[in-house]
């Protein structure tokens, strides 16, 4: 009886111990430094307080987080109150007061107001279980709550009503307003496009109508909105986690895209701690509506792809455009050459100019002329030799033609564009002026005239001169010679730059976003504090090896000198005491992987042109830098893509650096299942033909887009190798690109790549092409034989 007494006096202590945390008494306070930078809620699931702004440590938010999970994913945020709300961000030596009187004031480093609720009268504050920070008046009634002045997130349990609104941020590290809105009005729910920096909204891409009382995102993970007749109708079609197992949230991303999302609150493994969509509005976001005004859902000049397997939206430029800026797409795409002038006459045009076709894309706004009807090569012509045409675009079944100018909008790629679209680039990617026209050259041929006679008069001193130079060149030539070199052969190439252990551990916030995985380490996402904000790529070497700090120096040493656009490039290192660290440029489009196995193929040219980059980076290593260097491991997900989808061979450097006198020693097989060569299992030994031998499944691949392993495909062609093989034997490649119509257009070039993978895919190494004859029948340089059935010489395998 006593225990049992004992034990109810603990759980009412505990009870109040539990009231006392949940409720934020008159007089509390908040700093960003030290350990009184937040209040938790009674779970501990949710915390209230300051939040350090990525890439920039001395700048915070007032914000509401998920509290438990590794990257503490922010759920709320203030702005400043209406009719143009704004970010809210203060920096050290800030402070946030619950105020005697019951108001709620945060106040900079002066003491100045800088954003306060606008309620007072609170008898206290509480951060509650759900996520929402509430002011409570004495009797208990709600004064002021986060939920009813959402940011970009909404909550289990969280209503939204008619006038309430989420703004999508800039991008994924900037709280800044973004180019997104979610608008719940009485007649429904709308997505809109907004022109940043402001407010002002442009038509909308995505709705659901209907007589809205209220939109609810209900216990059970259901967001549904309630008409004024009691209807519910779903906006997402629910999951099936537990509040219990797992946290819930909506958001309204900055690409436009209404996302809901699980985390798992156990978790087994790091690899499982991460978000996962369960359900986005609307489906394909590149297919939405157009809009009237702005650049629609990618910026200016750029075009919209939809990756399924992702459910993700991309915006890439066209060939010989190139983003303003990497990291803020949204800015949309320049051209990288010089813009054709009006002065250029026809001929001018013709030499300087062309029209490269695009399937599948389209910008249907910016026409200003139509033509119809009209045959393709007139319309191409028509636009070629019109200085403000940047595009034409014609239709096969009406043969209609429309001119478009620059900024184009609302680019999109999809399988419902029935258009061929032509844009305007120079035949040579070159920023040189432009040739004088002749129109121009009668204008002014007296100055040319006046000019060439001077120039002439003065003919002898100018030889003379060149002369007495080229005498005087040579001898300084010779002499400068004959001094020794002062470079070490070891400095060749840019300098690597020698980081210190801390410096890297707060470019990457303490190592906290992870890019991938290998053998050798860990990859961490990081930005330097230059005055780019250069984002970077850190491998950290901590499954150390008997041999790691020998392989570290070799990589550096090597990679310091080894430098190609098809290579991702290495720009520093840390060997602090036991730390080995190396810095290397960061790709924002991640691996060909991502891109390659999904529902939505990219472009057939895009993926021959990946095909050869890749091909001429592992030529570089093979045969062009000054110590031969076979990679060993040449899978999609170590070839990444910077922004303008250029592969790059990545993880080079830590490959076994084979001399000419140690290419015959057989070593520990390496490599990845499914990629790795015959050789490895037998009694051969490693050449560069390894990396050929994966060179080919990646090239299949490319051309399938599927992987070379798919247990669920029908019996023969469960192996891609093997069905590949059969296919180009009985003369039916077509069977390859199935469905894929780009492919099926082009299928002597289809022909040609299996060809050449096929003999990549030799199992006789001495069989197999070397990477330059790779490169020169891929670019059609060079003739592609007939390659022999790998069973007619299997045997002959020792």
């Amino acid at each position: 009886m006593a225990s049992l007494l004992l034990l109810s006096v603990l759980l009412l202590l505990s009870s109040t111990s539990l009231q006392a945390q949940q409720n934020i008494t008159l007089g509390s306070s908040l700093t960003p430094e030290g350990p009184s930078g937040f209040w938790l809620s009674p779970s501990g699931d949710f915390a209230f307080g300051f939040r350090p702004i990525e890439g920039n440590a001395s700048s915070y938010l007032l914000a509401v987080w998920f509290n438990k999970i590794s990257d503490k994913t922010i759920a709320w945020y203030a702005k400043t109150s209406d009719p143009d709300p704004a970010l809210v961000q203060v920096s050290s030596g800030s402070r946030l007061l619950l105020n005697s009187n019951g108001a709620l004031s945060l106040q900079d480093p002066t003491g100045t107001e800088v954003w306060n609720p606008q309620v007072v009268g609170a008898a206290y504050a509480a951060m509650l279980n759900s996520g929402n920070f509430v002011l409570v008046a004495a009797d208990g009634s709600t004064k002021w709550e986060s939920f009813k002045n959402p940011a970009d997130t909404i909550l289990l349990t969280q209503v939204l009503t008619p006038g309430m609104k989420l703004r999508s941020r800039i991008i994924p590290t900037d709280y800044s307003n973004g180019r997104f809105l979610l608008d719940l009005q009485s007649i429904g729910v709308f997505l809109y496009t907004v022109a940043v920096p402001s407010s002002n909204q442009y038509d909308y891409y995505w709705s659901m109508a209907g007589n809205t009382t209220k939109l609810v995102f209900n216990a059970t993970g259901t967001v549904y909105i309630t008409l004024d007749n009691g209807t519910q109708i779903s906006m997402t079609s629910g999951v099936t986690g537990s509040v219990a197992d797992y946290y819930h949230r909506a958001t309204l991303d900055p690409d436009g895209v209404l996302r809901q999302y699980l985390y798992p609150k156990k978790v087994s493994n790091l690899s499982s701690q991460a978000w996962s969509v369960v359900d986005f509005k609307p489906p394909n976001i590149c297919e939405t509506g157009l809009t009237n005004g702005g650049s629609g859902i990618c910026g200016f000049n750029s075009y919209c792809m939809f990756d399924g397997t992702n459910n993700q939206s991309i915006c890439m430029c066209p060939e010989q455009y190139s983003f303003i800026d990497e990291e803020r797409k949204y800015k949309g795409c320049k051209p990288d050459f010089q813009p054709q002038s009006c002065d250029l006459d026809e001929a001018a045009v013709r030499m300087q100019f062309k029209l490269i076709p695009m399937t599948r894309v389209d910008w249907p706004l910016a026409d200003y002329e139509q033509y119809t009807p009209i045959t393709k090569d007139q319309c191409q012509q028509l636009c070629l030799t019109d200085c403000f045409c940047a595009v034409a675009v014609f239709h096969d079944q009406d043969n209609t033609c429309w001119k478009k100018k620059m900024p184009l909008s609302n680019g999109n790629m999809g399988d419902n564009v029935e258009r061929t679209l032509f844009i305007k680039v120079r035949k040579s990617n070159s920023t040189q002026p432009e040739l004088v026209d002749s129109n121009k050259w009668k204008k002014d041929r007296k100055y040319w005239i006046l000019g060439s006679s001077l120039f002439l008069g003065s003919s002898v001193l100018v030889n003379v001169l060149l002369i007495s130079v080229i005498l005087f060149g040579t001898y300084c030539t010779i002499t400068i010679k004959e001094v020794p070199s002062l470079q070490s052969s070891n400095n060749i190439g840019l300098p690597l730059k020698a980081f210190a252990y801390a410096e890297l551990e707060k470019a990457t916030k303490g190592f906290r976003e992870v890019l991938g995985t290998g053998a050798s380490g860990i990859v961490y996402k990081g930005q330097l504090p230059d005055d780019l904000s250069t984002y970077i790529a850190v491998k950290k070497i901590d499954k150390l090896e008997h041999e790691t700090e020998k392989e570290f120096t070799v990589e550096v040493q090597t990679i310091g000198r080894t430098h190609h656009k098809n290579l991702v490039r290495l720009l520093g290192f840390c060997n602090e005491g036991k730390e080995r660290l190396l810095v290397y440029e960061f790709m924002i489009n991640g691996s060909l992987n991502q891109f390659l196995f999904g529902d939505v193929r990219l472009e057939w040219n895009l993926r021959a042109q990946l095909a050869l980059g890749v091909a001429r980076g592992l030529l570089y290593l093979h045969e062009e830098c000054s110590t031969q260097i076979i990679h060993c491991d040449i899978k999609p997900q170590n070839i990444l893509l910077d922004g303008n989808f250029t592969a790059k061979i990545s993880d080079f450097g830590l490959a076994k650096l084979l001399r000419t006198n140690q290419t015959q020693t057989i070593t520990g097989i390496r490599g990845t299942r499914g990629y790795v060569a015959p050789e490895w299992f037998k009694s051969i030994g490693i050449t560069a033909k390894v990396d050929v031998y994966s060179f080919g499944v990646i090239l299949l691949e490319l051309v399938c887009c599927r992987r070379n392993v798919e247990l669920e495909a029908a019996d023969d062609q469960k192996i891609l190798t093997e069905w590949a093989n059969d296919c180009y034997k009985y003369g039916r490649v077509d069977f390859l690109v199935e469905g894929d119509d780009e492919a099926i257009l082009n299928l002597m070039k289809v022909e040609r790549l299996v060809a050449v993978a096929l003999w990549c895919l030799q199992e006789d190494p001495t069989m197999r092409p070397t990477m330059l004859k790779v490169t020169q029948m891929l670019d059609g340089a060079a003739a592609v034989p007939t390659p022999p059935d790998p069973s007619s010489f299997v045997s002959s395998l020792p």
